[in-house]
C-alpha cells in the first residue's frame, strides 16, 4: 500500500469517527435507512445480532448512556481496529463496483 493511499485510509476512518460519533443500534439502524435512501430496512434483530458480532471482533466499542428521549441506551462507536478494517473494505468495494461497472459497459456495446 503506498503512503498516500495508507494517509488517505486513515483520514477517511478519523472522519467517518467524527461524522457518525456514538450512536445507539436503532439510530445506527434508522441511518443506514436514510443513507441508502430506503433501500436498506434493518429490523431489530438484525442490527443488534451484527453489533454483538463486530464488538466481540474487537471493530466496535459500546458504552451504556442516555438517548434523546431520556431512556438508557447502549452507544456503540466504531474502533481504530474498526477505522481500518471499514478503509479497507470500503477501497476493495470501489474497486469491486469499478471493475463491475466496466463489466456491464462491455454487455452494452453492440456485438460485432
Amino acid at each position: 500500500m503506498s503512503m498516500l493511499n495508507h494517509d488517505a485510509q486513515n483520514s477517511r476512518a478519523a472522519l467517518n469517527r467524527e461524522v457518525m460519533g456514538a450512536l445507539h443500534g436503532y439510530g445506527i439502524a434508522r441511518r443506514i435507512e436514510q443513507v441508502s435512501g430506503d433501500t436498506i430496512l434493518l429490523n431489530q434483530g438484525t442490527i443488534y445480532a451484527s453489533l454483538v458480532r463486530l464488538q466481540q471482533r474487537g471493530l466496535i466499542h459500546s458504552e451504556w448512556g442516555v438517548s434523546n428521549n431520556n431512556r438508557r441506551a447502549k452507544f456503540y462507536s466504531i474502533t481504530r481496529r474498526g477505522s481500518r478494517r471499514l478503509a479497507s473494505s470500503a477501497q476493495n468495494w470501489e474497486q469491486l463496483s469499478i471493475v463491475m461497472g466496466r463489466f456491464f459497459a462491455t454487455q452494452k456495446e453492440p456485438q460485432r
